[in-house]
């Protein structure tokens, strides 16, 4: 890790490596298994509030030691050691055509608390996306090109004014974490709050369970320039998938005179060129969440593909794929613009059977809602963060 000196007129520090290539493998994960619409056009966003309210904060386990990490590095950089809370914490991509002029992070009245600024880049500058540089006004470096693990730290204020380049394609991926001096904005203590609500919500005659519930569609959907009618752009989940190669289907017959935003929360199951894979899924961020998985990991590691059960596949019957165009014709209107935002993973090898039966060990098991309705494998290896963790949301537990 090489730390760049600072300048005393404009506080800054930049860290090479500081995160691993897993761990922004397992955060890239996470956004583009969660994430939402963003603050900005073409921006996504994946936040620990939101992790809750979806009932994945199981995922918010992975930010925790990389946040006391780069706290640690603030407080001991600028000299503030023990006055510091996190003020927030989020995934945050930028798409094609997404960018920022110069600005201070405490450019609002409402952002005066923050003090300083942590941006960690979880992708690469010229091979992951293009364009999207990032420019202090001020001082030195003046241009930052993102590499995958490093970090750029610097005083939330006017002596860092910055600013963003237009991405001009794929999707540039950061976390990005602010500090503040003002205890009141403790992030933590609203995080503990709402998994209080969450724990007391469950403890009233709901089952517990950890897979996945969607926020309101409009959380999801993207249009150019966040435009709100849904004539025009995709559904952001049945994008992500799309990208991956799959397609949605639903065994129910759509009634197209009702409100059919519903059916993103029912039970559905995943297409594949001319297969229709056998699992259902719960709902389409559960099918969402099992297809990253598998890319993240299946594509890459020869363990994960030992000593798998062949999958089950059957080929598609017309009335079959007719209905899948009819979800494509509601939820994917422009197929064209979602191939522009989201990169295909067609480039990675799939595999059915590793794909359907998913093992670190071979030992497979099925559970799930009514015991029938989730893939779900139980790994015996706990070799790093991810594994540590239950992972019955996606189907692994």
């Amino acid at each position: 890790m090489a730390d760049m000196e600072m300048e005393e007129d404009h506080p800054r520090l930049i860290l090479h490596n500081f995160l691993t290539e897993d761990e922004c493998k397992e955060l890239e994960f996470i956004h583009k298994s969660c994430s939402t619409i963003g603050y900005r056009p073409n921006v996504f966003s994946t936040t620990l509030s939101h992790l809750i309210a979806t009932n994945s904060a199981h995922l918010i386990i992975p930010f925790l030691p990389i946040r006391d990490r780069l706290k640690e590095k603030v407080e001991e950089t600028f000299g503030c050691e023990y006055e510091l809370v996190t003020e927030f914490t989020g995934l945050i991509s930028w798409s094609r055509g997404a960018s920022i002029g110069w600005h201070s992070d405490d450019n609002r009245p409402y952002l005066k608390q923050r003090d300083f600024t942590a941006v960690c880049y979880l992708n690469s500058y010229g091979k992951d996306f293009e364009g999207g540089l990032f420019h202090f006004q001020d001082g030195e470096p003046k241009t930052i090109a993102p590499m995958v693990g490093d970090a750029v730290i610097y005083t939330s204020d006017g002596r860092n004014t910055h600013s963003v380049d237009e991405v001009t394609s794929g999707e540039r991926l950061t976390l990005t974490l602010w500090f503040s001096r003002d205890s009141s904005h403790d992030e933590d203590a609203k995080l503990i709050l709402l998994l209080e609500e969450n724990v007391l919500h469950k403890s009233n005659n709901v089952p517990w369970s950890l897979l996945p519930l969607p926020a309101s569609d409009n959380m999801y959907w993207f249009s150019p320039h966040q435009a709100s009618n849904q004539d025009i752009g995709f559904d952001i989940r049945l994008g992500r998938l799309h990208a991956l190669g799959f397609d949605v289907y639903y065994s129910r017959d759509m009634n197209f005179g009702s409100d059919l935003s519903e059916l993103l929360m029912e039970p559905m199951q995943l297409a594949r060129r001319d297969q229709l894979l056998d699992h259902k899924f719960v709902n389409v961020l559960h099918s969402l969440q099992v297809a990253q998985f598998y890319f993240w990991k299946g594509c890459k590691s020869q363990a994960f593909t030992n000593e798998v059960q062949s999958g089950k596949a059957v080929r598609l019957s017309r009335s079959q794929s007719e209905k899948i165009t009819q979800v494509n014709s509601i939820f994917l209107k422009d197929t064209k613009l979602v191939e522009t935002v989201f990169q295909s993973a067609d480039r990675c090898y799939f595999n059915l059977a590793t794909f359907l039966l998913q093992s670190l060990n071979g030992k497979i098991i099925h559970v799930g809602v009514n015991r029938d309705t989730m893939l779900c494998v139980r790994p015996v290896q706990l070799g790093d963060v991810f594994y540590k963790i239950s992972w019955t949301a996606i189907g692994i537990v």
